[in-house]
């Protein structure tokens, strides 16, 4: 990507009041982030450019410079006795399309009762509670994908 093209870029940031801009082309790839100093009124620019001879991350992504990575929110775990898939497959909160579901939050389960149906394989699998309580939530959609030991329901 050519300097004049990277300057216009800049300078459409700052002008528009877009916090960040990133763009691909082939293999180039350019990210221009806005940020201000706490306190200060007065933008900053910053331009992050593919390094070139190689420092290149996972994918073949270049890596970008330390002060520019961000810490990953970490994902808040809900309270409670979490219910886990034990399989890969498809969540289903009734036995059919039309049904009543298994569970609504706020009814109380006994331990056995059953919370959902994964199918694996065209299989219909229960998965029952392991503890008695009062279903708190549920983390699933129906008809959505989990993964093995992915959280299903919680229960207090």
């Amino acid at each position: 990507m050519d300097l004049r093209k990277l300057k216009t870029l800049i300078e459409l940031v700052e002008s528009s009041g877009i916090a960040e801009l990133e763009i691909q082309e082939g293999e180039e790839r350019v990210r221009i982030t806005r940020s201000a100093p706490p306190g200060a009124a007065a933008s900053t620019t910053n331009v992050q450019l593919p390094q070139l001879g190689g420092s290149a991350g996972p994918g073949g992504v270049p890596s970008a410079s330390p002060g520019m990575v961000e810490a990953p929110a970490a994902p808040v775990e809900p309270e409670g006795h979490l219910v886990k898939s034990p399989m890969v497959g498809t969540f289903y909160r009734a036995a059919s399309p039309g049904a009543k579901s298994f569970v609504e939050v706020g009814d109380s389960v006994q331990a056995g009762d059953t919370l959902c149906i994964i199918e694996a394989m065209k299989l219909m699998n229960e998965i029952e509670s392991d503890k008695t309580g009062v279903v708190k939530q549920i983390l699933v959609e129906n008809g959505q994908p989990v993964e093995f030991g992915q959280p299903l329901v919680v229960i207090a």
